[in-house]
């Protein structure tokens, strides 16, 4: 078993002796949304590295932080192919009120399987589907809530994800479209991805500091304003400063 695959199951809690099959992916991406945060720390303190293998792991499996889409997706995409997954991956863009005009810096993963094709993300913050998710179509229901696919050609890809998480969408939403025709040929093609997040003055993730990751019961998301968890349904958010920012940085993110 080589270094990645090995440190990837120690970090998220995988023996090194348990073969991966498909019907253990829900298992994977649940352990791996609570464990690696969803992140921007290294955006803001202008710590970043080239986006290739030997970083990736690195940042995300050596130094135990977490990432945005492209460095959280990138490892588990190299994980999978390890375990001899048939997968690549795409890009796409955000919808937030409105298609982000920063284009197509989302990162996610494909995944072919006895000929069907599944979305698959452990990038997308707190809207993760924690399973695979047909491209047909079909709606995937998890604790974090409902997912689908729709084929629809757009400027911005030849699919759309959209979704309705629990506790907290009445109704279906847009996440994000990709395009599953453009595979990404090279993850250095990433770091086109994070100059982009890093410098374009429309980018979400380079103004405040943010770090979240999925529970047992819900989600937690810290900012350098804001302390907020959900909890079955139930939300508690509470303001504060840089020094309680820290405290709850080193304790519930272990940083």
């Amino acid at each position: 078993m080589n270094e990645l695959n090995a440190l990837f199951r120690k970090r998220i809690g995988i023996q090194e002796d348990v073969k991966l099959t498909f019907e253990k992916l829900d298992e994977i991406l649940d352990k791996t949304a609570k464990t690696i945060p969803f992140e921007n720390l290294s955006i803001m303190a202008s710590h970043l590295s080239d986006i290739d293998k030997a970083n990736i792991m690195n940042k995300v499996l050596v130094r135990n932080e977490g990432g945005l889409c492209y460095e959280l997706n990138s490892a588990l995409y190299f994980f999978l192919m390890e375990n001899d997954f048939d997968v690549s991956l795409v890009r796409g863009v955000i919808y937030n009120q409105g298609w982000m005009t920063i284009g197509r810096t989302h990162v996610t993963i494909l995944l072919d399987h006895e000929g069907q094709t599944y979305l698959i993300d452990t990038g997308f913050g707190g809207n993760l589907p924690l399973k695979p998710v047909p491209l047909n179509g079909e709606t995937v229901v998890s604790r974090n809530g409902e997912f689908r696919i729709k084929k629809e050609s757009t400027d911005h890809g030849d699919h759309i994800l959209e979704l309705k998480l629990k506790h907290k969408d009445r109704d279906w939403r847009i996440g994000y479209a990709f395009d599953s025709s453009q595979p990404v040929g090279n993850v250095a093609e990433l770091n086109e991805v994070q100059t982009i997040i890093r410098e374009n003055p429309q980018s979400p993730f380079n103004k405040h500091p943010l770090i979240t990751r999925l529970t047992n019961s819900g989600n937690i998301t810290l900012t350098d304003t804001s302390f907020t968890q959900w909890e079955n349904g139930k939300v508690t958010k509470e303001e504060i400063d840089g020094t309680r920012f820290k405290e709850l940085l080193k304790q519930h993110f272990d940083r």
